[in-house]
């Protein structure tokens, strides 16, 4: 297997099992690279300044947007906003589009296996606008039937809401089938690529999606960087959601005339860095392509549940099948705390993660308080799968239950 870790200077020569790529991933060289020279040689403020530092500036922001368009294969860079991250680009939908287009007895679609990101904002819609909450519940291994959506979305059906890729489960969700169901009768979709973008390709023509977001942290970008898709015809539509510094045309004592987008959603000064930081790590990604990401992850994945299934007391969440969890294997040990468990593997340089996930409806629906979460990325190697096993079949022993 190639060494990808030499790319990566947290993990070249260390001696961690980084296993927690579901909630950020690391930084290759290139991205610290190029948000380096962003600041050493571009540092003006983007569209604003009329000099040439500001010109370059700018450029190398526009260029990272359309990097961002290709990847996504957007339409047009207008249909490309820049935020800080996917949640606060499900909550610019919530506001600029929920809140200005529902009204009481319209309904809102949430699979239960959402991140609280792309919960939290509906509630709050519906607590304003009236609107009903609905949720689709999955089977016990993650996935939707037909049946269950075909008898949810109904002509209320205004607004749906639904995760590529679980954050929990690892599970590619049915989006496309999601998608049409909901068209038919006139609503819009909202999907949260941000657990899918690092690993499969996203296109959000082919998806016909209406808005789709992600995160650069979990794309190897750097943190505060995150991306807002939506048609053009919906945010050419919708009011702001922040209001201030450029991104308005022209300011009277009494009134203003919006920028033309995507610039009426990107208000104050713009994180440069962070943009130019999403293009470099969505070339390095390219660079190594899915196709060998996809191999890695599954190797890896298979690697690590086909010992885990050998280990009295492990439970494992979702599917049996390695190749549908997408590098996410989320886990219970019997009599053990997940935080002990994330402690007891600390020790030992493995990192997991611990908790509910962002996910509690989801995880009460599968009749678990919290759960342990081990996720990869194609820079992990079987040496930390090995070591991850290793020590997972030491926890119920070293908590004193002598297995």
């Amino acid at each position: 297997m190639t060494d990808y870790k030499k790319d990566f200077p947290l993990l070249a020569g260390s001696d961690i099992a980084y296993l927690d790529n579901a909630a950020t991933a690391q930084r290759p060289e290139a991205v610290l690279k190029a948000v380096e020279d962003f600041y050493t040689k571009k540092n003006a403020n983007p569209l604003r300044g009329l000099y040439e530092l500001g010109i370059e500036a700018t450029e190398a922001y526009e260029a990272a947007r359309e990097r961002v368009r290709e990847f996504i294969n957007a339409g047009k860079t207008s249909e490309v906003v820049f935020t800080r991250n996917s949640t606060e680009s499900l909550n610019l939908i919530a506001y600029s589009y929920g809140l200005t287009s529902l009204k009481a007895g319209d309904e809102i679609l949430i699979s239960i296996d959402n991140h609280h990101s792309n919960i939290l904002p509906w509630q709050m819609v519906s607590r304003q606008t009236g609107a009903k909450l609905v949720y689709l519940e999955c089977q016990p291994d993650g996935s939707y039937r037909d049946e269950d959506m075909e008898a949810l979305v109904t002509e209320k059906t205004k607004i749906a809401a639904m995760p590529q890729i679980s954050n929990v489960l690892g599970r590619r969700n049915p989006v496309e089938k999601l998608t049409k169901l909901v068209h038919e009768k006139g609503g819009v979709i909202v999907i949260d690529a941000a657990q899918s973008a690092p690993h499969i390709p996203v296109d959000v023509q082919a998806l016909d999606a209406d808005f789709l977001v992600f995160s650069g942290h979990k794309l190897m970008a750097p943190m505060g960087i995150g991306v807002l898709y939506g048609k053009e015809t919906l945010l050419d539509a919708m009011p702001p959601f922040l209001t201030g510094g450029e991104m308005i045309d022209s300011v009277s004592r009494e009134s203003a005339v919006f920028a033309e987008l995507p610039h009426k959603f990107e208000a104050g000064t713009v994180n440069g860095g962070g943009a130019v930081g999403l293009q470099a790590a969505i070339d390095y990604l390219m660079n190594v392509g899915f196709d060998e990401v996809r191999k890695r992850e599954e190797l890896l994945t298979t690697r690590a549940m086909t010992a885990m299934q050998q280990i009295p007391g492990v439970h494992i969440q979702g599917s049996d099948k390695p190749e549908e969890h997408n590098g996410i294997i989320s886990f219970t040990v019997d009599g053990v705390h997940p935080h002990d468990i994330a402690s007891i593997l600390d020790a030992a340089n493995v990192n997991v993660r611990a908790g509910h996930h962002c996910a509690q409806p989801l995880l009460k629906h599968l009749g678990v308080f919290a759960t342990a979460r081990a996720s990869f990325a194609f820079y992990n190697t079987e040496e930390d799968i090995d070591r991850f096993v290793q020590n997972l079949k030491e926890i119920r022993r070293k908590m004193g239950y002598g297995e």
